[in-house]
């Protein structure tokens, strides 16, 4: 019997589960809190995947994954952020809403801050697109504004499954190198959300690059190449001209069974990592405050008691706007 089924039961967004931070009451977050208050933060986009896939295929690849996750350790998740930083190569592409970096920097610190000012402390960030450049600036930024106690984790899905999103000719059971709305990211998103693909639309294509080969990764830094896709400007054609379609690289060869064993492991990692967080930091615990920061205690013992406690402050005290 396999440990996690996929398709899962997907969807939690608009239904009351306990899994979103969204649907919960106020008693029903206290609750939750008491028990366990680490929470998912799921970072996806709206951007253009083909004529056969959604455009918030990112999104949906980490809130489905998150809510997998969350119903087997009890964390919470919170509703995703939809709109998302882009490289250079995408500007342009009809349906991609591209935020600008420091706005969508802005708009993280913003939320990681209402999120820690509701008491969960613990926050994974969950990020499904191409923008790994920007979260961990908006994480430090975050980090150097407040200086409070606090355990703050971005993951890239694709990081921990290399193996699992390779070629076959690298060891992984794709035909083709993982890119954009391919094979690889069409096979993973007909595993978790089926009800949103529509294979028999798909087509395929090949994006073209404009730099000697074997220096640059593909999507994923599946190849351990010295540079990853998203730090260069200019060494390939931009989506708009090159790949029109939405898709670079062969979306007709999709199977969902290529990437369950990729998503298992995802799932099996998220499991480990929050439990052994939650087993040494069990709730209402965080590393030690004089470890992590040089405010006073009597600063950090008010914010961490909270804006409605006696003697408790809110973290907008420290520094506004977030």
């Amino acid at each position: 019997m396999e440990k996690w089924k996929l398709p899962p039961d997907g969807g939690h967004m608009d239904r009351p589960t306990g899994i979103y931070l969204q649907t919960m009451t106020g008693k029903e977050v206290d609750e939750r809190l008491k028990k366990n208050d680490l929470i998912i933060l799921p970072i996806g986009s709206t951007e253009a995947h083909g004529p056969h896939a959604c455009s918030g295929e990112d999104t949906f690849l980490v809130t489905r994954m998150a809510e997998a996750v969350a119903q087997k350790v009890g964390c919470t998740v919170a509703e995703p952020i939809w709109y998302g930083s882009h490289p250079y190569h995408h500007l342009g592409m009809p349906g991609t809403i591209v935020v600008p970096e420091e706005t969508f920097a802005a708009n993280l610190r913003a939320v990681m801050a209402g999120l820690w000012n509701a008491g969960f402390r613990k926050q994974i960030l969950l990020n499904g697109h191409g923008q790994d450049y920007v979260i961990p600036m908006a994480m430090h930024q975050f980090g150097k504004k407040y200086q409070v106690p606090m355990l703050l984790v971005n993951i890239n899905y694709w990081f921990m499954i290399k193996e699992y999103i390779r070629d076959k000719a690298h060891g992984g059971p794709f035909e083709t190198p993982f890119v954009h709305g391919d094979e690889c990211e069409t096979s993973f998103s007909m595993a978790l959300f089926p009800e949103m693909i529509h294979l028999e639309d798909a087509v395929d294509t090949k994006g073209e690059s404009l730099f000697p080969p074997g220096h640059i990764d593909f999507s994923g830094s599946a190849y351990n190449m010295p540079i990853p896709f998203w730090q260069h400007v200019g060494a390939s054609t931009i989506e708009p001209i090159a790949t029109p379609e939405g898709v670079v690289g062969s979306a007709t060869l999709a199977d969902p069974e290529k990437a369950k064993p990729g998503i298992s492991a995802v799932l099996d990692y998220m499991e480990r990592l929050i439990t052994e967080i939650m087993d040494k930091y069990p709730a209402g615990k965080l590393p030690p405050a004089d470890r992590v920061t040089q405010r006073s205690p009597e600063e950090i013992e008010a914010l961490l008691k909270g804006p409605i406690v006696d003697g408790g402050k809110h973290i907008y005290t420290v520094a506004y706007p977030p």
